[in-house]
């Protein structure tokens, strides 16, 4: 009697370890933009606390992003209001990764210190 081989062949070995190659290599372009979002969210709150005008808001982003090295935006990209006593600042930017040829990975990142 024979005892039939269980397991996986060799194409299908190829294609489970192509697949993920592929999505480590998007995962390792995709986490450096999740930091960044959090360097710029945290950024974004610590101006919203400490400013009191939308100038000084501005000035004390500018100063995070300086400290923290992002450049996906800049203190002029914020849209600063109040809301009662408190300075609220909305952001909102794109990230494109380019995957092969034509194709392009869009990653839209937005966030607000209100809560």
């Amino acid at each position: 009697m024979k005892s039939k081989q269980r397991g996986i062949s060799f194409l299908g070995l190829v294609i489970v370890g192509g697949l993920l190659a592929f999505f480590g290599v998007i995962g390792a372009q995709v986490a450096p933009t999740l930091i960044e979002y959090q360097a710029i969210n945290k950024a974004a709150k610590k101006a919203a606390n400490e400013g009191g005008t939308p100038a000084d808001v501005r000035r004390i982003f500018g100063a995070s992003a300086a400290i923290d090295d992002f450049k996906a935006i800049e203190g002029k990209d914020l849209d600063i209001t109040k809301e009662g006593d408190k300075v609220v600042v909305k952001f909102a930017y794109n990230k494109e990764i380019h995957l092969g040829g034509p194709a392009y990975l869009l990653l839209k990142y937005a966030g607000s210190t209100a809560k």
